[in-house]
Parts: C-alpha cells; sequence; structure tokens
C-alpha cells in the first residue's frame, strides 16, 4: 500500500557538476537521468549509480543546523519525503507510477559539494560517519517517468 505522504518533493539534473537545477519531471532509463551529465565518471554514473536519491527530512535537519544546502545543492536527481530515516537501505526498492528502482549503496560525499555545508562540513552526509544523513545510489530495475508530487512505495 502506498503512503500518501510518501512523494516526490523535486526532480534535479545538470549538464555537470552541482547544484543540479530543478524540473518538473524526468525521464529516467537504466544508463541514468536524461538531462543529467556527471564530470567524474569514475565515482558517478553507470548502471547501479544511474540515479542519485536523497531524503528531504536530511535537507531540512541540516538546514536547522545553520548549513546552506538546498534541493539539488548536493548533486541528487530525486529528493523525497514521507518515510523515516533508516527506511532505506542496499537492497530496498522504490516504486514510482512507471519508475522502479533498486537502491544499490550510499553515495559517499565529495568536496564538490562543499558549499552545502558551513565549514565546509560535507562528511555530514557520509554514511560512514552519520549513517542517518545518506545519500543513496540506485539501479533502474524498471524504466519511466516521473514527476514532482508523484506518490511512491518502499518495498524492503
Amino acid at each position: 500500500m502506498i503512503d500518501m505522504s510518501a512523494r516526490v518533493i523535486g526532480l534535479f539534473v545538470s549538464q555537470g557538476g552541482v547544484p543540479k537545477l530543478p524540473i518538473d519531471s524526468l525521464e529516467v532509463k537504466k544508463s541514468g537521468c536524461l538531462g543529467d551529465k556527471q564530470n567524474d565518471l569514475k565515482h558517478h554514473g553507470g548502471i547501479n549509480k544511474a540515479v542519485c536519491i536523497l531524503q528531504n527530512c536530511i535537507i531540512e535537519e541540516l538546514q536547522r543546523k545553520g548549513h546552506p544546502i538546498t534541493p539539488g545543492s548536493t548533486g541528487e536527481n530525486i529528493l523525497i519525503d514521507g518515510c523515516e530515516i533508516g527506511e532505506i537501505c542496499p537492497g530496498t526498492i522504490i516504486k514510482f507510477e512507471d519508475l522502479v528502482i533498486e537502491i544499490t549503496q550510499d553515495a559517499p560525499p565529495c568536496k564538490t559539494i562543499s558549499e552545502s555545508f558551513k565549514e565546509n562540513q560535507f562528511n555530514l552526509i557520509s554514511h560512514k560517519k552519520y549513517p542517518n544523513y545518506t545519500r543513496w545510489y540506485g539501479k533502474v530495475l524498471q524504466e519511466g517517468n516521473i514527476t514532482v508530487d508523484e506518490k511512491f512505495e518502499l518495498i524492503s
């Protein structure tokens, strides 16, 4: 059953680097998000890192602590809301209306997102150091389109 509060808050792409810019809808293929490009293909992109997902509650908590993080500023493609911290982990499947993604791993932070944090503390979203503040990479099980405000379901 889909939790009616679980929804897409934002969608983001860029032609390389951060911040990623907001869009209303996104077409996601097994190879990644159309209109999105990664500059560092050694660490980003590919089949198992086709999409980057972040929970909105993480942004809100970091903003409360004074960090200048904003939606899209840490390189996420999909910003979601309505699920608890800790509900997402490798193997979790996120089912949107058309699109289905399987979480493959955490997305380790790098210095390119340091401007999103006071005193360049980009390691605050390191899963190894702070497991509750994690961006996630996912692979696409079913290609599809996704829109802002679209509902989703987590399947463990």
